[in-house]
């Protein structure tokens, strides 16, 4: 299999076919890594770096030479965001392999016409791709009872901290590109599973999306003043070099400094963009983590909100385990 992004790739090995995986696109986006914490449970890191089709901007060539057997991706993004146009996917899908996939990880894309799945919409869809219902049925159970159990934990809706999910890549940021967290987008999905406010809802703000990606400064973050600010393209750091670095910029920053969100210190990596259903599972601990620490604990600290031996025997088939 061939996917597009970390989401569709975390499905495949969530359905235990790490092994089947000849590329995936985006890469870099794709943070293997947590899969150290689930025994046995690996992906080809140095395969994934050599084989990335997004190197050759999509083209069709690659799609060629990595003879996939089916392609996890949405083939209107290929369209959109890449040079192709529909008899290339059709060439692709007839001499290649299919494509099956929709693009989730938000809802702001104008070309998008047609229907959306969740994340685990689209997880099921994969999953009978690949013959594998029993262990997205023991996933979407173990999910269910995750979610379930962290819901009951939280405070009171009245007492939730508000959040300003934005993006920037730079130590050193000065401007940022707004996300709306009520698209629906599975980028978005533990924030709403987590219940928390949206720092935009009635600004007149919008997130960004491939034709506008808007910006925002200091004043206009001043203006808004979260409790809690979420700043995505850093999750290759550690809590702690997030900290030494963007946190410790901003509170050095004239305007910067006046947030409620930089003097309480609550400001933290976003989490990544295409999470599929492992890599949600941490994202959301995670986001309850940096929330809600009195109740959950520190996101460095010993409780494990999921737990790790199980999702590792789904991985490995033991369903029933």
């Amino acid at each position: 299999w061939v996917a597009y992004g970390g989401d569709y790739a975390d499905m495949a090995v969530a359905l235990g076919r790490a092994d089947g995986m000849a590329a995936v696109g985006g890469a870099a986006r794709y943070y293997t890594e947590i899969y150290d914490e689930l025994p046995g449970v690996s992906v080809d890191r140095d395969l994934l770096d050599a084989n990335d089709p997004a190197d050759a901007d999509m083209s069709k060539e690659p799609f060629y030479e990595l003879d996939g057997d089916v392609h996890l991706m949405d083939p209107e993004m290929l369209i959109n965001w890449y040079d192709w146009d529909r008899a290339d996917v059709k060439e692709i899908a007839e001499n290649v392999g299919p494509f099956v996939g929709n693009l989730i990880f938000r809802r702001e894309d104008e070309w998008h016409d047609y229907r959306y799945y969740t994340l685990y919409e689209a997880f099921e869809t994969v999953a009978e791709v690949f013959g594998e219902r029993e262990r997205y049925r023991a996933f979407e159970a173990l999910h269910d009872e995750f979610v379930a159990g962290i819901r009951r934990r939280l405070p009171p809706a009245d007492e939730r901290s508000n959040v300003l999910l934005v993006y920037e890549g730079s130590d050193e940021p000065e401007e940022f590109s707004p996300y709306r967290l009520d698209d629906g987008g599975t980028s978005k999905k533990q924030w709403r599973d987590l219940g928390v406010a949206d720092a935009l809802a009635e600004t007149g703000i919008d997130g960004i999306s491939t034709t506008d990606r808007g910006r925002i400064d200091y004043e206009t973050m001043l203006e808004i003043d979260p409790d809690v600010i979420m700043l995505r393209a850093h999750e290759r750091k550690s809590a702690a070099e997030f900290r030494d670095t963007v946190l410790s910029f901003m509170r050095d920053h004239p305007v910067a400094a006046e947030l409620t969100a930089v003097q309480n210190g609550r400001v933290y990596r976003g989490g990544a963009l295409y999470q599929g259903p492992i890599l949600n599972l941490f994202l959301t601990e995670r986001a309850a983590k940096q929330l809600y620490p009195d109740e959950f604990g520190e996101v460095t600290g010993d409780e494990r909100l999921f737990d790790r031996e199980r999702v590792a025997r789904i991985v490995a088939g033991e369903v029933g385990a």
